[in-house]
């Protein structure tokens, strides 16, 4: 790890003057575990860091408000995950929480660091001698010809299929939840969807975040298709392991009757990845373990594998059964 001037903001404009004043060299500390992770391995090497913790403007939790759900960025994953209100009335917020990580890295990382946490691809942690786009521009993508069993299905390109790892960021896609940043041209909001750009050419550009833009809050609508949903995650182990397929599922019945469906993948794709196409085929539908197959079906149709990925396609099918099936069972 390089050495590295630390500063500890006093406010988000403070954070903001700072960044600005240090350049692009500089990095957001929030709960420090993916940052610090990757400065370890040389991945990240900033010259500044800015310390957000301490902002408690930025910790709040507020499920009150008639018409959304407002988290603020420094809100701590274990906190948001264990409030009653999100647990009862959207367990797949809480649940893509719960199923994140160990109990100690949730009670350190916060909701808007999680967002841009960076992809698990081996050969990107790992460095020379592996090629790698995202880590030196150009390079190459190891993964291509290499093992490729936990890469992109979807939304890949010519220079990377590494996947976006997250979970959180996925069930919020799933509830068309927005994120409050400010920055030196002011304050915006822009879909979570859009926060992650595809890789491209530019593997190295990994979000629509401009220079000094800092993430405040996230917000979610609330809905009814809230209570009944789930985040169901296909792992190789059951705990503090990376989801090798996982769903977020809501569903709103009327009768038998599907009137409304959301679905969003995660663990197959360079960002998260809403099925729409597969949330078409259920709705005006009864809702059996047929149409629920169809769904999955649906929502694997354009999927890329590589060498060894392949079985993530069958993987990703059931999985968007189930999820669909116990959210079913919530209404």
């Amino acid at each position: 790890m390089q050495p590295f001037d630390y500063v500890r903001a006093t406010s988000v404009a403070d954070a903001m003057r700072a960044v600005e004043a240090a350049g692009p060299g500089t990095r957001l500390l929030a709960g420090g575990t993916t940052l610090y992770d990757l400065m370890k391995l040389g991945v990240e090497t900033p010259d500044h860091v800015v310390d957000m913790n301490g902002l408690r403007v930025l910790e709040t939790i507020d499920t009150s408000q008639p018409g959304e759900l407002a988290f603020g960025a420094l809100a701590r994953m274990s906190d948001v995950a264990a409030d009653p209100v999100i647990m009862r009335d959207y367990p797949a917020l809480s649940e893509s929480l719960w199923r994140a990580a160990s109990q100690q890295l949730r009670n350190m990382a916060s909701v808007g660091g999680n967002l841009l946490q960076r992809t698990r691809c081996a050969y990107f942690r790992n460095g020379p001698p592996f090629a790698c786009n995202k880590r030196a521009s150009g390079s190459g993508c190891a993964a291509k010809e290499g093992i490729d069993r936990g890469h992109a299905l979807f939304g890949g390109s010519e220079a990377c299929i590494a996947v976006y790892p997250g979970d959180w960021a996925v069930a919020l896609v799933a509830f068309d939840a927005q994120l409050d940043v400010e920055g030196p041209r002011g304050p915006r909001s822009l879909p979570v969807e859009t926060l992650h750009i595809p890789p491209g050419a530019t593997p190295d550009v990994e979000t629509t975040l401009a220079p000094g833009e800092i993430i405040v809050r996230i917000r979610v609508p609330k809905t009814a298709l809230g209570r009944a949903s789930t985040y169901h995650k296909i792992r190789d182990r059951e705990s503090y392991a990376f989801a090798l397929v996982s769903v977020a599922a809501a569903l709103r019945m009327e009768g038998d009757t599907v009137a409304e469906a959301r679905l969003a993948l995660g663990g197959v794709a360079t960002r998260p990845w809403r099925a729409r196409e597969a949330e078409a085929t259920l709705v005006g539908r009864p809702f059996t373990p047929d149409t629920a197959r169809e769904a999955g079906e649906a929502a694997f149709a354009g999927a890329r594998p590589g060498r060894m990925n392949g079985f993530k396609v069958e993987l990703g099918i059931r999985a968007v059964a189930d999820a669909l099936s116990i959210a079913r069972e919530r209404n």
